[in-house]
């Protein structure tokens, strides 16, 4: 068992970043699901099949990205019930991660999501800037508010680093991220491209194909996936009540 060294945070309690609560921009039982802005998360039990709560949903989020073992329009609904969906990503999360497959949350595996989240309340490897508007607007000026991007773009950032991993840990680079409307159209982007919403981002993985990196989010619980020449477009637009309704592998 290879457990990778935790980064410098306390898990035994909450330590809350940013004060006010963010939109997650989930659906679930037919509303929004709202979450604390980005914290160090504090697990206080055990997490199983069966089991519901706030903390399941946490538990779904950074699971996201090992929805499937091959190819699959399936996603892990962030929508805090323990079922098998959940079950199994956690076993692919900690096989990936040389962790006991067992399917459980416990305290081992709560040290290793921890160490994947940074202080801030990014992730280890990816910083919330990488994915600002390029037009220098942050996250703000898009479709919904910019509390609502953050928490968006958080969500995408555990699925890229199940992406990322899966690439070999070669670093991951971010294209395009979140864009304002005014940024969206002075690049050409569609009237309602899931940019806008903080659910995508165009991106390439070093030493890695097109290709390679398609297959990887095939795996990863990504409804949208565009082939561009140097690039891939992943995005969750149907997890989203503002998204594309619809999966869209365009590959």
């Amino acid at each position: 068992m290879t457990l990778e060294p935790a980064a410098n945070h306390t898990v035994s309690r909450r330590r809350v970043i940013s004060g006010a609560a963010a939109v997650v921009g989930a659906v679930a039982a037919g509303s929004l699901i709202t979450a604390p802005a980005a914290h160090a998360y504090d697990w206080t039990r055990t997490l199983r099949n069966g089991d519901s709560g706030d903390d399941v949903r946490e538990l779904q989020i950074r699971v996201a990205g090992w929805a499937a073992d091959s190819a699959s329009r399936t996603y892990v609904a962030v929508d805090g019930q323990f079922g098998p969906a959940t079950e199994s990503a956690v076993r692919r999360f900690q096989s990936a991660y040389g962790l006991t497959v067992n399917g459980v949350a416990g305290a081992e595996m709560h040290t290793q999501l921890n160490w994947l989240e940074s202080s801030d309340g990014s992730t280890r490897h990816f910083a919330f800037s990488e994915f600002h508007s390029k037009d220098g607007s942050g996250f703000s000026g898009g479709k919904v508010g910019a509390s609502t991007v953050k928490e968006n773009v958080r969500r995408l950032m555990y699925k890229l680093e199940a992406v990322r991993r899966k690439g070999g840990n070669n670093p991951c680079i971010i294209n395009s991220g979140f864009r304002s409307v005014s940024h969206n159209a002075s690049v050409g982007g569609t009237s309602n491209s899931q940019h806008l919403y903080g659910i995508a981002a165009d991106i390439a993985i070093a030493n890695r194909s097109v290709s390679q990196v398609i297959s990887y989010c095939q795996t990863s619980g990504f409804s949208g996936i565009i082939r561009y020449s140097t690039h891939t477009h992943p995005d969750s637009r149907i997890e989203y009540p503002y998204g594309a309704q619809s999966w869209w592998w365009d590959i």
